[in-house]
């Protein structure tokens, strides 16, 4: 079965989504502050990324 674009797309959002809710967890269960800090950033980044594929598919509808 082949997905369409929005539903790649609302696939990728809710991916990112988990991945950003995981490193935030997993920012917060750490101690290392070095380690800590890099799962704050990505979870920024994976949030930034879901904004991204957000407006494509505000676009597709």
């Amino acid at each position: 079965m082949e997905l369409s674009t929005k539903d790649c797309l609302k696939k990728a959002i809710l991916d990112s989504q988990e991945k950003i809710r995981d490193y935030e967890t997993h920012s917060k269960n750490i101690q290392d502050e070095e380690v800590s800090n890099c799962f704050k950033k990505f979870a920024e980044q994976e949030g930034e990324q879901a904004a991204q594929l957000q407006e494509l598919l505000n676009k597709c509808e």
